[in-house]
């Protein structure tokens, strides 16, 4: 074979074969193994979209343009990677609306990185090493120009003619593989049955259906299917439910702040080391005076810290295919902000990053608060890779929740933390427990480490607010945003052997607490209700005496206080059609039939979960209302 007709060819071969080696190594990163039954529709989708480019590129330009297509496939693999070890979900074309918050967590991102990723730019170094051989033996031996003959340009064609035909096979197959992938909610098994390509091209495909039918759509009549889709769930079995709800309006006029805990788990809470020290000892006692509800489990979705703040002031699902901060920042969000506004309160956020981080300077205006106190506002005691501490937000916020209380003004404040975030790195004149010596330098004893300040800052928080004399007159309310340790950092025999208590990788890690604190009532109350976090609205709407059903408020999530049973949906960090109900936590396989439940309680496997088939259908029509309702939101000016 001569040069010109080996150059020819070899473009499409050499970066089809790399592709296919760098997709099999991202399937095993996903799936945990090659998974060979998806690995059909995988390679039908790369040699499409390599035969494409074949035809339609000038021969003299292919070289360039096929490593610059191995290079931007290299780089969103790499990055499929990362994201699917800290997300446990497969990314869509989407996500990468959110690399641009990257440099602003480069610590948290750095923990994820294994040496193994690294093996999707493997071939450019080698690529580097071979052209440099190649260019120096050119120059002892001189350029040969080659020209295209008769029988080559009749190749030409024959090669043509067969790339053509393998886009054509290629191209019916990926509509097969694409309407397959359509009837499949579980988005990692979608993505293991018909490979990342098809996999992106069914998400493409389902937002735009999505958007033509909101476009076409009706919020009002939106607003009563959930109405109705929620009458038909049996959350009361109660023969007085249409009686006063309990506890209503125990905090009314009362002022209200929230506590955002970064990346803060239930288990510390009443737990305590070897040496005898308490994680929590500030939050223990909260939680024994108060309403502590310890089955309480993340719902975010890709936002994270900013999806926690949109559902706990608005208690509508993230809808998972963007951060709600970014894709409806621009929206007039029916919020608790705007609830308790109309009753005189002033609303004020504090967070110690720069407003703009996952587009909060939109999030805030959408949700209504009337102020916010971002990276300015606060001296920089250079905590972390944010910048102040907890204790720095706190001094700042009760200064001027002060000035409000000196004016009359009722006030809701919500703080979100960022002392506990990944790393976990507490700097040492920071420090407030000792830890045994086996948990010293582990990422465990430094995600306690972390907690354990976080809970010190509070009592801190606490004190100010006595010394402002605003502690009789403030509910508080404190609830964790998501989950702190990765499996893969930190494991749960790593966790059961140092710390004694059962653990488990996805119950145990989505498990959040919940603790209110109402001044002057000694309740005492452990309330055994599973909730999300679009449960948390309604409840502490509840306690301040604010009725949604008057309000005409449509609310996603329940009053974890006033049902005798709850069901809710999680679709980030695990599968559309996951949800949480009072005694299990229910994953789906391709469907309800091999899906897989695992007991709150014990978390050990649940192998009869047959009765709640109508839990997993009703979650999984709720969601794509609260989607529809949400898209519906009009846009403020």
């Amino acid at each position: 074979m001569d040069r010109i007709n080996a150059w020819y060819k070899s473009k499409l071969v050499v970066t089809g074969t790399l592709l296919v080696l760098k997709l099999l190594l991202l399937r095993t990163f996903f799936f945990g193994n090659i998974a060979w039954a998806g690995l059909p529709g995988e390679l039908l989708s790369v040699l499409g979209l390599l035969c494409l480019v074949e035809l339609v590129t000038p021969a003299k330009s292919k070289g360039v343009v096929f490593w610059s297509l191995n290079a931007v496939f290299s780089f969103l693999f790499f990055s499929s990677a990362l994201y699917f070890a800290h997300f446990g979900t497969v990314p869509t074309y989407a996500v990468l609306s959110g690399l641009n918050q990257v440099p602003q967590v480069r610590a948290s991102v750095g923990a994820l990185l294994r040496p193994e990723q690294f093996l999707f730019f493997a071939d450019f170094v080698l690529a580097a090493g071979w052209q440099i051989v190649r260019t120096v033996n050119r120059r002892r031996r001189g350029v040969v120009h080659t020209f295209f003959t008769d029988q080559q340009k009749s190749r030409k064609w024959a090669w043509n003619s067969a790339v053509a035909g393998l886009l054509l096979i290629s191209a019916v197959s990926s509509v097969y593989y694409v309407l397959e992938g359509k009837q499949i909610d579980n988005e990692i098994v979608r993505a293991e049955k018909i490979g990342l390509l098809n996999y992106q091209v069914v998400a493409a495909v389902n937002d735009r259906t999505e958007d033509r039918m909101i476009a076409e759509g009706n919020i009002e009549q939106t607003r009563a299917n959930i109405a109705k889709l929620q009458s038909s769930y049996p959350y009361r079995t109660k023969a007085d439910a249409a009686a006063a709800p309990d506890y209503f309006g125990i905090a009314q006029g009362m002022n209200l702040i929230v506590i955002q805990m970064e990346s803060f788990q239930n288990f510390p809470i009443h737990l305590k080391l070897d040496n005898g020290a308490e994680i929590t000892p500030v939050l223990n006692k909260l939680a024994e005076e108060g309403i502590y509800f310890p089955h309480v489990y993340q719902q975010i979705g890709q936002g994270n810290t900013s999806d926690a703040e949109f559902m706990f002031n608005t208690s509508i699902y993230p809808t998972a295919a963007v951060a709600m901060s970014t894709g409806y920042g621009n929206r007039e969000l029916p919020s608790l902000p705007r609830l308790l506004q109309e009753r005189g309160y002033s609303a004020n956020t504090f967070h110690i990053n720069k407003v703009t981080f996952w587009d909060r300077n939109k999030l805030y205006p959408a949700l209504h608060f009337n102020q916010y106190y971002d990276k300015s506002a606060f001296n920089n005691d250079h905590f972390n890779d944010y910048g102040a501490s907890d204790e720095e937000m706190y001094r700042v916020g009760v200064e001027k929740l002060a000035d409000l209380h000196a004016r009359n003004k009722p006030f809701y404040a919500q703080f979100v933390t960022t002392s506990s975030h990944s790393p976990f790195i507490v700097p040492e004149s920071f420090q407030q427990i000792e830890l045994p010596d086996k948990l010293k330098g582990t990422n465990l004893g430094n995600y306690i480490n972390a907690i354990h300040y976080t809970d010190y800052a509070i009592g801190q928080l606490m004190e100010q607010l006595k010394e402002a004399d605003l502690w009789d007159s403030t509910m508080l309310v404190f609830y964790g945003d998501h989950f702190g340790l990765q499996p893969h950092e930190t494991s749960k025999e790593e966790i059961t052997a140092n710390l004694g208590i059962p653990y488990d990788d996805t119950v145990s890690r989505f498990n959040i607490p919940l603790i209110i604190h109402v001044p002057g009532k000694e309740l005492g109350i452990v309330a055994e209700r599973a909730g999300g976090q679009v449960d948390m609205l309604p409840t502490v709407a509840n306690l301040l005496g604010v009725s949604l059903d008057e309000e005409g408020f449509t609310a996603l999530g329940q009053d974890l206080l006033n049902i005798d049973r709850n069901v809710f949906g999680v679709r980030y960090y695990l599968p559309t059609g996951s949800f949480f109900n009072d005694e299990i936590m229910f994953t789906p396989g391709q469907g309800f039939e091999d899906g897989q439940a695992v007991s709150i309680k014990t978390l050990e496997p649940v192998a009869d979960f047959a009765r709640y088939r109508q839990d997993y259908e009703y979650v999984i029509s709720l969601m794509k209302l609260s989607d529809e309702y949400v898209k519906l939101l009009p846009k403020r000016r």
